[in-house]
Parts: structure tokens; C-alpha cells; sequence
């Protein structure tokens, strides 16, 4: 019995391939460019539109996030974290401070001296040159790449707690190492850790709920996310000062996406905005410690 072959045509190219992930992963066919506008300039449309059920049209939330986080990881680890730009920066502080340590030393060290003439005791400024030399020695080491040197200060902890500083101490690597593939599995829990206090910018409140909050909240982390990789482009392709103006954009952000969002009046947007940027920094030092807590113990 001949084979009948399928009257459709079947596309065998890469570009086929990849249009098929896209399509497939994130339905980007359409949704993307109706979802990104809205998620930069009108979040709050964007936002409210998706929790009223107009869903067909845009993204979800958690997959634009979980894409985005993809992206900017996949980002940081081809560019090795700093672009060259941003190590001369870093290395440029990193003199300025020592310089400024050096100096502070020099001036304590004239005034012990003539506490010594005079017969007057040294000890609180012995102390003090000592912790200066010593954080000193620190920077030099970061300086020079060598973050062993850390480990070099004694370490004043419970004993529960002193063995795993004291490992990560002797392997800082490792530790980068964990503390950047726990954020990138682990990103997912700053949306349980923001929600709470997005709630309570609206205690009790009836007409909006902890699913309109999470909606609210992974959407703000998406476009974070994405500005975030904005700005490592922007410092690859030798523009800093510009990426430094990213840090402007998020709380202008989040006073358009609560106003839009939940209806707010510009002066209850304004008050609320100032507040969830104090909770954001709260929930992003949380997921900090987690992070921490899972390299010093893993």
C-alpha cells in the first residue's frame, strides 16, 4: 500500500526550531509585543487587564519572569560578571579607599605620637590604627584579587556558625559560586517574600486580593529583571553612566504600576510608592540572608 505523504509543508531549519521554542515556551508569537510596551510604560494597565481576565493577549507574569531571570543570568555568566569598564571602576574605588584609609592612619599615627610626649595613654588610638591597617590589608587583597586575605581576621561567632564562615572564608569561590546558582534557582522566592508586604500597603482590604497582589508583584520583578539586563548591556558596550541611570527607573515604576493597578489618586500613589520601595529593599535583604544561609550550610 503506498505511503501517503502529509499535504502540509513541514519547515527543517533552525529558524523554524528556535520559532518553535519561542512560540512554544512563552507563546511570543504576538504576546510579547503586546505585553513589553505596557509592562515599561503603562504597568498598571498592564497589570490590572490581566487580573480583570483579558490574559489572551499577554504574557503571564511567571513566565516573563522566569524568562527574564533566565536572560539575565545567561547574561552575567557570558559577561564574568563585570565588564572591563566596570572592573576599572571597581578597582578605581577600591584605590580611592584605600588611599583615604592610608591617610587616616598617617594622622592617628602624628597623634599618637604626641600622646606619647605628653605621657598620655595610646591604647583606644592602638586600637584604632590596628582595625584600620587591618581593613586596609582587606582592600588590598580584593584589589589584587586575592579575597583569601579575609579569611586572615578572627573570627568572633557562635560555634555553630564559626565552621561554616570559617570554610567559606577559605574558599570564597565556592561560595560566589553557590550564592550565584542559589539566586538564580531560588529567584522564584521573592515573590512570597514581597507579597506580604505589598498587602500591606491594603490591609483587609476586599476588592483586592493576594492573587492581584501577586500579579502586581511578579510583573514589577519582571520589568526589574529586564532593566537590570538592560543596564549589564549597556556597561558591556562601554556605557555606564547611562546604565547607572537604571537605578532612577524602578521606584518611577512602581508609582505608575500601584496607580494604575489599584486606581490610586497621585498622592496616595505617591505615599505608597515610598513605602514599597522601604519594603522592596526589606524583602531583597531576606532573600539576601536566605542565599547566604544556604551557601555558609549547603
Amino acid at each position: 500500500m503506498p505511503r501517503v505523504r502529509p499535504t502540509w509543508h513541514v519547515h527543517r531549519t533552525l529558524r523554524a526550531f528556535f520559532h518553535d521554542l519561542m512560540h512554544g515556551v512563552l507563546h511570543f508569537e504576538g504576546k510579547i509585543w503586546n505585553t513589553l510596551p505596557l509592562l515599561a510604560w503603562k504597568p498598571g494597565e498592564l497589570t490590572r487587564r490581566y487580573i480583570d481576565g483579558e490574559r489572551a493577549k499577554f504574557v503571564s507574569p511567571i513566565a516573563l519572569f522566569l524568562f527574564s531571570v533566565f536572560l539575565l543570568f545567561a547574561l552575567a555568566s557570558f559577561s564574568g560578571g563585570f565588564s572591563p569598564v566596570q572592573r576599572e571602576a571597581v578597582q578605581a574605588e577600591l584605590g580611592r579607599d584605600i588611599a583615604r584609609q592610608e591617610a587616616q592612619v598617617t594622622a592617628l599615627q602624628k597623634e599618637r605620637d604626641e600622646r606619647l610626649r605628653s605621657g598620655r595613654s595610646t591604647a583606644a588610638l592602638d586600637s584604632r590604627i590596628t582595625d584600620l591597617q587591618g581593613e586596609t590589608a582587606v582592600m588590598r587583597g580584593m584589589q589584587q584579587g586575592d579575597v583569601r586575605k579575609i579569611a586572615k581576621t578572627e573570627i568572633n561567632a557562635p560555634d555553630w556558625l564559626r565552621g561554616p564562615i570559617e570554610k567559606a572564608a577559605k574558599n570564597p569561590d565556592l561560595l560566589f559560586y553557590k550564592l550565584r546558582t542559589n539566586a538564580y534557582k531560588f529567584s522564584w522566592m521573592l515573590i512570597p517574600l514581597s507579597v506580604p508586604f505589598l498587602w500591606l500597603l491594603f490591609p483587609f482590604s476586599r476588592r483586592f486580593r493576594l492573587y492581584d497582589h501577586t500579579v502586581f508583584v511578579t510583573y514589577s520583578l519582571s520589568f526589574i529583571t529586564l532593566l537590570l539586563v538592560a543596564a549589564i548591556l549597556l556597561g558591556l558596550a562601554g556605557l555606564p553612566q547611562v546604565a547607572g541611570f537604571a537605578a532612577l527607573i524602578p521606584p518611577f515604576h512602581m508609582y505608575r504600576q500601584l496607580k494604575g493597578t489599584y486606581g490610586l489618586s497621585r498622592a496616595n500613589a505617591l505615599l505608597r510608592t515610598v513605602l514599597l520601595v522601604g519594603f522592596s529593599t526589606i524583602a531583597l535583604g531576606l532573600f539576601g540572608i536566605v542565599l547566604v544561609g544556604l551557601g555558609l550550610f549547603d
